[in-house]
């Protein structure tokens, strides 16, 4: 099962802000697909103190967070969360992640300009 929720937003974001929502809601949806035995996912993007904010939830088994995005890098261990937390970080936002047994929530925030 699957939603989506989008808000209109009062304003376009930048090409860079769109391009960083792209990826990031791509990259979630990737790892659920290939890991996360999931039965359920949530999407939503809206608007919240001039960010965009894209938040994406699962029911799946979780990851740990901490060592994924604190470990050393590796391609074994994936690249595109660190990526998108980078990208995020350049243009003012954050990626923040919660994940255990119940599942894993994403959201990535980020200023429209």
């Amino acid at each position: 099962d699957a939603s989506l929720r989008i808000q209109p937003l009062p304003r376009e974001p930048h090409l860079e802000v769109k391009v960083l929502i792209y990826r990031a809601a791509q990259e979630a949806l990737s790892n659920l697909a290939r890991h996360a035995r999931a039965t359920r996912v949530d999407a939503a993007l809206e608007a919240r103190d001039d960010c965009a904010i894209l938040t994406i939830r699962d029911d799946g088994v979780g990851f740990d967070v901490a060592g994924l995005l604190d470990g050393p890098a590796s391609v074994a261990s994936g690249i595109g969360l660190r990526s998108i937390r980078e990208q995020a970080a350049a243009l003012g936002g954050r990626l923040q992640i919660q994940s255990g047994p119940a599942g894993t929530r994403l959201v990535v925030s980020v200023p429209f300009s």
